[in-house]
C-alpha cells in the first residue's frame, strides 16, 4: 500500500503532466473544453476541440516510452469511452454541432518529452 506522501507525489506529477499536455494542445490549436471530467463510470483527463473534432485525451507520465505505452489498459480505454459518452450527452453546446470524436493518448516521458498518439483506438 502506498503512503500518503507517495500518493501526493504521484498526484502532483499527474497534474504537472496534465498542465504540460494542455499547453502542448493549445500550441497545436486545440481549445480545452474540460479537464479532469470525472463520473462514476470513468474519467477523461482532457477534452479538447479543434474545429469539428473533439479529442478525448488520456494523459500518462512515465519514465520511458515503453512504460507509457504499457500503462493504458483495455479497462482504461473502456472507462475513458464511458466517461466521454456521458460528457457528450450532458454537453448542450455540442449536441447541435456535427463533430468527430477521437480518442488520443498523450504521454509525458520523463519530465518534458511529449508523445501525442492521435486516434489511439476506436470507440464503440
Amino acid at each position: 500500500m502506498k503512503s500518503r506522501a507517495e500518493k501526493q507525489s504521484y498526484e502532483k506529477a499527474g497534474r504537472r503532466a496534465e498542465n504540460l499536455a494542455c499547453l502542448y494542445l493549445r500550441f497545436k490549436g486545440y481549445r480545452i473544453l474540460q479537464r479532469r471530467f470525472k463520473v462514476r463510470q470513468g474519467e477523461v483527463d482532457i477534452i479538447a476541440r479543434k474545429g469539428t473534432l473533439i479529442a478525448m485525451v488520456e494523459v500518462k507520465q512515465r519514465a520511458s516510452e515503453q512504460a507509457a505505452r504499457e500503462s493504458v489498459s483495455y479497462e482504461n480505454q473502456t472507462r475513458l469511452m464511458d466517461a466521454a459518452e456521458i460528457y457528450l450527452n450532458q454537453s448542450r453546446n455540442l449536441q447541435a454541432v456535427d463533430f468527430e470524436i477521437r480518442y488520443d493518448f498523450l504521454y509525458v516521458i520523463g519530465r518534458w518529452k511529449i508523445q501525442h498518439i492521435t486516434n489511439a483506438f476506436q470507440g464503440y
